[in-house]
């Protein structure tokens, strides 16, 4: 009975102006939602995390049409920048002043300096400026320990609940969990490009939360991402994410994981090498994308050079400035013979992207703040974790050569994923007890 005058006020708004009604409705369910996610800000940081990992803007485009695919995606970063702030409101921000995040802020003011380039609009440069610096957003919080690790162990097992989603839409018929593209991929509930990101992530993850507890299991969740990420077909993620896990098993240090089993773990990964190129040349593996593409040696599928050579033309026009932020999104028009043909009109390399929104110099300072930050960032963190993130950092920048690393949301889980990490090194607490079976 108490709740009666205020749905009678509400019935009767709707009945006078509806408008309003729906204004302050959709108000009311905003401010539930925020006192919920200061509440529960863990809890809603998790599940961000997954949704963004799972790349739902695939699945968006697959339901709706491919009006809702940038829409999602701003939602996505729209929702890490309230996060951010409802984190930063309860735990405190830190301004982190070698984030490259300020590099992509100097490389937009200096393009609204020189001008834009033609057909891009101040409103769509500042949307790309958010969309550049969102990924960044945690690295401003300083986070409790708590969440950093809730964080590092969502990242781990992120692809699983990818797949395992889609898995659910695939056999209700509303997106596929394989696609052919050179071969089968696996998209989980997104683009297997994007699966493959958040792959190596949970990788990243894996290896650092194995050497900080020395458990098997962590080695398994490892090796499940592994496979997953040889299923997308990606072969620069694969690449990177392989070498980081073999120069870390190799040659950083662990009191809980021994050189001679380290050294095992390499052996066992290079037995299944012939063992795989058997089962390809056998057949039997040749329906999968990366090992059709071993057994045909086809390179440049995405057509990155036609795409680097309409990039490179507009470089000349402003060298050291660049055409602002969001240059990049309009150089080929999306309805353009290329863009119809590859399906996309990215540069498929973010050097040359920055390059064409920044210039030169912006490029250079983003470079530059990203090797100072990684460094700053990670000298408070155990010696073995330290080494491990400056690899991270060294693959995340020769995979940038072939991939769009900054703009995708794959890039808000990568990124998060080290801000967590950095946090734990800043706000250390009590590590989980190793496993004593290393030690035999």
């Amino acid at each position: 009975m108490r709740s009666f005058p205020i749905v009678a006020t509400g019935i009767a708004l709707a009945w006078v102006s509806p408008g309003l009604f729906w204004q302050m409705l959709a108000g009311f369910c905003a401010l539930g939602v925020l006192f919920l996610a200061v509440r529960h800000t863990t809890a809603f940081c998790l599940g961000w995390l997954l949704i963004a990992g799972c790349s739902l803007e695939m699945t968006m485009n697959d339901l709706v049409g491919p009006e809702s695919f940038q829409s999602t995606i701003a939602l996505v970063k729209a929702a890490e920048i309230g996060l951010a702030l409802v984190c930063a409101a309860r735990w405190g921000g830190r301004g982190d002043p070698w984030n490259p995040a300020w590099a992509f802020l100097i490389m937009a003011g200096a393009g609204l300096s020189h001008g834009l380039y033609p057909g891009l609009t101040r409103a769509d440069s500042l949307r790309s400026l958010i969309g550049s610096v969102a990924p960044f957003a945690f690295c401003f919080v300083r986070a409790p320990w708590s969440w950093a690790d809730a964080v590092a162990r969502t990242v781990r097992w992120g692809p699983v609940v990818a797949v395992a989603g889609g898995l659910v839409l695939a056999a209700a018929g509303v997106h596929p969990l394989f696609t052919d593209g050179g071969g089968m991929r696996l998209t989980g509930l997104g683009h297997p490009a994007f699966l493959a990101t958040v792959c190596m992530a949970g990788m990243y993850a894996g290896l650092i939360q194995f050497y900080r507890t020395g458990r098997p299991s962590e080695l398994l969740l490892l090796g499940v991402n592994l496979l997953l990420l040889v299923l997308t077909g990606a072969r620069a993620p694969l690449f990177f994410a392989a070498m980081v896990t073999g120069l870390t098993l190799a040659f950083v240090p662990s009191p809980l994981v021994p050189p001679r089993w380290r050294l095992l773990m390499l052996l066992g990964a290079g037995a299944t090498v012939p063992v795989l190129a058997g089962l390809m040349l056998a057949g039997g593996l040749g329906d999968f994308r990366l090992f059709a593409l071993l057994d045909s040696g086809a390179t440049n599928l995405s057509g990155r050079d036609t795409l680097w050579a309409a990039f490179d033309s507009v470089t000349a026009g402003s060298p050291w400035v660049g055409w602002g932020i969001g240059a990049g999104n309009v150089i080929i028009p999306p309805d353009s013979r290329i863009a119809q043909l590859l399906h996309t009109w990215a540069a498929h390399n973010e050097y040359l992207r920055i390059e064409v929104e920044g210039g030169q110099l912006g490029r250079a300072l983003l470079i530059a703040m990203f090797a100072i930050w990684v460094w700053q960032r990670s000298r408070l963190l155990p010696a073995a974790e330290r080494q491990i993130m400056r690899l991270v950092f060294l693959a995340f920048a020769g995979h940038a050569f072939t991939d769009n690393l900054l703009i995708s949301t794959p890039a808000c889980v990568l990124l998060t994923f080290a801000a967590a990490v950095f946090a734990r090194g800043e706000a250390p607490g009590e590590s989980p007890l190793p496993d004593a079976g290393w030690r035999a």
